[in-house]
């Protein structure tokens, strides 16, 4: 991993913006955005055609051990292929949502996403969003930025993206996993974007990294 790149770490509970401000710091700061959650859901899709059981951790490793995962950039966003096949839409069924945080708990999944996460800063300043990014994936960067919302207005977003996954349910299971759980990283300056518009959250996030020494 290259100390010549920057990264910004922006964690957060499901809905809670992150996405939508990783985008939008990626393009103003003229660097990659990385969404890690992709890459955990595209291997749980993976799971899922292969009719392997999402909480069978060993039938989900062997199923991983035989996966080739691609990482790539696209016009500034990462992108991933499974076994040759771009995947996209796909990753945002309910089917996915509903098992996904079973399979990123397993440690093999996240130790060989983990090393490709950290992979894009070796050639690029990245912006990556998830939920272990500034305690796991780049601990070390000094920008680290956690998105939170109440679980109210969370859930009201995931309706109005026709989402209908129980997000209390998956910060339950994201926070109390042993491996890598979701949490504010130490350092980390929090927004809460309960009460606000997206421009709102966005211009806290500018004014926070500025805060943290970003030049």
């Amino acid at each position: 991993m290259s100390d010549q790149h920057r990264a910004v770490a922006i964690d957060g509970p499901a809905a809670s913006g992150k996405s939508t401000v990783a985008k939008r710091l990626s393009k103003s700061l003229g660097m990659v955005m990385v969404n890690s959650g992709a890459m955990y859901r595209a291997v749980t899709w993976q799971v899922l055609q292969e009719g392997v059981e999402p909480a069978d951790s060993e039938a989900v490793i062997a199923a991983l051990q035989e996966m080739e995962i691609v990482c790539g950039v696209d016009d500034g966003f990462s992108d991933i292929r499974i076994n040759g096949r771009l995947l996209a839409e796909e990753l945002r069924s309910e089917e996915v949502n509903n098992s996904v945080s079973k399979v990123a708990a397993i440690p093999e999944v996240r130790n060989r996403l983990v090393a490709m996460q950290r992979a894009y800063r070796a050639s690029n300043d990245v912006v990556m969003e998830g939920r272990d990014i500034g305690s796991v994936v780049f601990p070390g960067t000094p920008f680290k930025l956690y998105i939170d919302a109440s679980e109210e207005v969370r859930r009201a977003r995931r309706a109005g993206d026709g989402e209908a996954d129980a997000v209390a349910v998956r910060d339950a299971q994201d926070s109390q996993r042993k491996t890598a759980p979701l949490k504010i990283s130490e350092g980390a300056i929090v927004i809460d974007s309960s009460e606000m518009g997206i421009d709102e959250v966005v211009e806290a996030a500018h004014r926070a990294l500025i805060s943290l020494g970003w030049k």
